[in-house]
C-alpha cells in the first residue's frame, strides 16, 4: 500500500514539474507575415493610436508564433486594417432628475483584412471588424491621463482577438 502511495505522489510531483503550453495557434506552412500600418479613419483621431495598434498585434504574432515578421513586401499572409472608429461617451447614468455619468467608455473599432498566401489555406484569409470597449471611472483625475491605459487594455484585446481570428479560426 505504502509503494503504491510512494508511487502515485512521484507521479503527481513529475506531473507537476512538467510544463506545456498551448497557444491554439496553428500557422501551418507560414514562415513570414507582414503586418502593415493600420491606418486611422476614425473621426476623431489620436495621433499615436495607429502605430500602436500595428506594434500591439505585431508583438503578439512575436510572442506566440515562431513567424517571421517581414518589413516589406509579400509573406505567406498579410495583415492591413483601418481604424473606423474611437469614440468616448459616459455611461453608467447616475440620477434621473440631473443624469451624470458615473464612467466613460472608450470604444475603439478596426477593420482589419488577413490574407493568407499559401495556395492550400486561402479559405482561411478573412476581412471583417473588430470592436473593444473599455469603462473606466471617473475619478476627478483629468480624462487625459486615464486614456493610454485604456488604449492599452483595448489594444491587447482587439490585438488577440485578430490573432486568434487569423490563426486559431475562432
Amino acid at each position: 500500500m505504502k509503494i503504491k502511495i510512494f508511487a502515485l505522489i512521484l507521479v503527481a510531483t513529475i506531473l507537476s514539474a512538467c510544463s506545456y503550453k498551448f497557444s491554439g495557434a496553428s500557422t501551418t506552412g507560414l514562415k513570414t507575415v507582414v503586418v502593415r500600418v493600420f491606418e486611422n479613419n476614425a473621426p476623431l483621431v489620436v495621433p499615436t493610436l495607429s502605430n500602436q495598434i500595428t506594434e500591439s498585434l505585431k508583438t503578439r504574432i512575436r510572442n506566440q508564433t515562431k513567424l517571421i515578421i517581414s518589413p516589406t513586401g509579400e509573406g505567406d499572409a498579410s495583415f492591413e486594417g483601418r481604424i473606423t472608429g474611437y469614440d468616448i461617451k459616459p455611461v453608467a447614468l447616475q440620477n434621473s432628475a440631473t443624469p451624470t455619468s458615473g464612467a466613460n467608455r472608450l470604444t475603439i473599432t478596426v477593420s482589419v483584412k488577413y490574407k493568407n498566401n499559401i495556395k492550400e489555406h486561402e479559405k482561411e484569409s478573412f476581412e471583417e471588424s473588430f470592436t473593444k470597449y473599455f469603462d473606466f471611472p471617473i475619478s476627478g483625475a483629468p480624462i487625459q491621463t486615464l486614456l493610454p491605459g485604456a488604449i492599452e487594455n483595448i489594444n491587447k484585446q482587439l490585438s488577440e482577438d485578430i490573432f486568434n481570428r487569423a490563426f486559431a479560426q475562432w
